[in-house]
């Protein structure tokens, strides 16, 4: 008698799936909510609530706040694969929208302000800097994400800007329960002799952007008060006359507030989408753009990014970076708190991330806050091929996202923290 063959007796187990092979919108229920910061502004945060699946998910309800880098908005997170790949996870994944950005905009604020009787931001019209992202944004949001969550302390994540934010936030709260940082740098400019150069320019710069504003002020209300006074002179003689010269309203005041990033990412788009068409431009443009790989991201993806991710920025942020620059420094200016210096009162897991051909956050660059933490688990780890845009939606995002996996089970199964409060079903 012929025996039968036990491999094909043995259970193999449900299929898990890879990444890939699972529906995007089945990972996660979409909401959005409102904090508000101590100095009046309404910000966004889009949470992606994670939806149990028949699969494992090792980091199910782990409370991620994301939070993007200089003129972006939530698009950096979604603009490619990143939110899918944690979401596989299980994370909870709430993206806060920084003031002025994304769904955090102006305009908002002025809905906002009409809808609850109200008054408007002091600093509404491009008046903040850094210290107000630092000061006000991030403990409304990490306030905001503990509240949701039913949590003491949560994950953070920050992309540039948004991870040196964070650096600073882990020196003096102890609300986050680990860190990670991508493409943060921690001496911005260090080994970068382009930045330190532009950085030395930026007063130049703004003071002749001041100079065209303020000589075509001068022009509008010679204009304003040569027409007024002409329509006096003609109006005893014809008054329907003296009625069209007479200007309809005094000349605004210009003023040099924000940088145009965002009209400036889709210009670039557009060149792009030319010199995918000429084999001799699209090499051009690839070895001009430092900022990215094109090797490492999708053209669709970058595109998508460049057209629908930029926002203006004011430009009290950027001359807040070209002193940081400038002074070797990293500076809550309101408060005198240095970042630095609390770099090693970091105790928490953190993880810093960059890539290897990035010139903004380097090995060079990123190098202090590893020495000066404190952490028992600590991730100091290049990306090889990549640069600055592709950490948060290129082809290596799956390793990154790893990185991150690990970090928050490592920070899991060594919680010294009491029990988590039950969570609150939305």
């Amino acid at each position: 008698m012929r025996l039968p063959d036990w491999r094909a007796a043995t259970p193999t187990g449900p299929h898990t799936p890879t990444v890939d092979e699972v529906d995007f919108r089945s990972l996660y229920q979409k909401t959005k909510y409102v904090v508000e910061t101590a100095d009046g502004w309404s910000l966004v945060i889009t949470r992606y609530r994670p939806v149990k699946q028949p699969f494992a998910q090792p980091l199910f309800g782990e409370p991620l706040l994301l939070v993007h880098g200089f003129s972006q908005n939530r698009h950096a997170w979604t603009s490619g694969q990143f939110v899918k790949n944690l979401l596989f996870f299980g994370v909870d994944i709430h993206i806060l929208e920084l003031r002025g950005h994304g769904k955090s905009s102006i305009e908002f604020q002025k809905e906002r302000a009409a809808r609850f009787r109200r008054p408007l931001p002091a600093d509404l019209d491009y008046d903040w800097d850094i210290d107000s992202y630092f000061l006000y944004d991030l403990p409304a949001a990490v306030s905001g994400v503990k509240r949701i969550t039913r949590r003491e302390r949560i994950f953070y994540c920050g992309h540039s800007m948004g991870g040196m934010l964070g650096y600073g936030y882990a020196g003096i709260h102890d609300d986050f329960e680990g860190l990670i940082t991508i493409g943060s740098a921690a001496d911005l400019g260090r080994g970068t002799m382009l930045l330190r150069m532009l950085s030395m320019w930026t007063g130049v710069i703004g003071s002749s952007i001041d100079l065209a504003f303020a000589g075509r002020n001068l022009e509008e209300r010679v204009g304003y008060e040569g027409r007024r006074l002409l329509s006096r002179g003609i109006a005893p003689l014809h008054e329907g006359l003296a009625r069209w010269l007479s200007p309809k309203e005094a000349p605004r005041e210009r003023q040099f507030r924000a940088i145009p990033v965002d009209d400036w990412l889709k210009f670039a788009e557009r060149q792009l989408a030319r010199a995918e068409e000429y084999p001799l431009v699209n090499r051009i443009t690839t070895r001009i753009n430092r900022l990215s790989n094109p090797a490492r991201a999708s053209a669709k993806d970058v595109r998508w990014l460049l057209r629908e991710g930029g926002e203006r920025e004011p430009r009290k942020v950027v001359e807040q970076f070209a002193s940081w620059i400038r002074r070797g420094e990293m500076v809550c200016y309101r408060t005198g708190f240095d970042f630095k210096r609390g770099f090693s009162k970091i105790h928490i897991p953190m993880a810093i991330i960059f890539g290897d051909m990035d010139p903004l956050a380097s090995l060079e660059s990123t190098r202090s806050v590893y020495h000066a933490a404190k952490s028992e688990y600590l991730l100091w780890r290049p990306v090889k091929g990549n640069s600055h845009l592709e950490l948060t939606m290129g082809h290596d995002i799956r390793q990154i996202c790893y990185d991150i996996k690990n970090l928050i089970e490592y920070a899991r199964t060594h919680r010294t923290r009491g029990p988590v409060l039950p969570r609150i079903e939305k």
